[in-house]
């Protein structure tokens, strides 16, 4: 059975359009064309929703008509980090919404030969000044919560970025990954557009897609 769905942080945002979306991701018979294209359409509103999440506060503009009480999101100190392959989808879908950021990449593969598929850390490269930056952090996949915690203790003890700066965007996560995350990341905020049923013996997402960075980048 798989663990209970737990995260102090956790968003899930409420979009009619991710269902439809998920029904063409999902599918076996979807081709590489058509998976990069639905994908790019989700991995849209899930930008746009992590974004929403970083420091704002209240301001109030003119319109042509009369004033509006609105909100300033601060967009100037942030870094969109990548988890490579993957990750670098879901990064251009944040770039497309804020072309200005600056971008960090990190390298972390898990090992397909071991039962467990512990993630392997090899490469990291962010800006100067990152550590007084908020974080996009971006993986379309969080299974076992492997790969992103070992992003998140390289950003830590490589870059002292403060776990409560790091919002972790992610297409699919599951009750384990969350569960992981939340055991050793409580502070890191978690938004998903989708909450799947577990992990399979291989350590998959149930239902899940089946690999996101073969399926966008037609490498099957």
């Amino acid at each position: 059975m798989s663990p209970k769905i737990s995260h102090p942080n956790l968003v899930v945002p409420h979009s009619k359009a991710l269902r439809g979306l998920f029904t063409k991701l999902r599918d076996v018979n979807t081709n590489c064309q058509d998976f990069t294209f639905y994908a790019k359409r989700a991995m849209r509103i899930l930008a746009e929703e992590a974004i929403a999440e970083l420091p704002s506060k209240e301001k109030t503009i003119n319109t042509p008509i009369g004033p509006y009480n609105g909100v300033d999101i601060e967009v100037e100190k942030v870094c969109a980090v990548s988890i490579i392959r993957s990750g670098d989808a879901l990064l251009e879908s944040v770039r497309e919404c804020l072309p200005s950021v600056a971008v960090g990449k990190i390298l972390i593969q898990r090992n397909e030969a071991s039962k467990e598929k512990e993630p392997i850390f090899y490469y990291s490269k962010m800006p100067p000044g990152v550590e007084d930056m908020h974080i996009l952090l971006c993986d379309p996949m969080l299974a076992t919560g492997g790969s992103a915690k070992a992003a998140i203790d390289c950003m830590i003890e490589k870059y002292n970025i403060k776990k409560d700066r790091i919002i972790f965007a992610n297409i699919i996560t599951c009750p384990e990954g969350l569960q992981a995350m939340a055991e050793s990341y409580p502070e890191v905020k978690i938004v998903t557009a989708c909450i799947d049923e577990g992990l399979n013996e291989d350590k998959y997402i149930v239902p899940g897609l089946g690999d996101y960075g073969d399926r966008f980048f037609n490498t099957m």
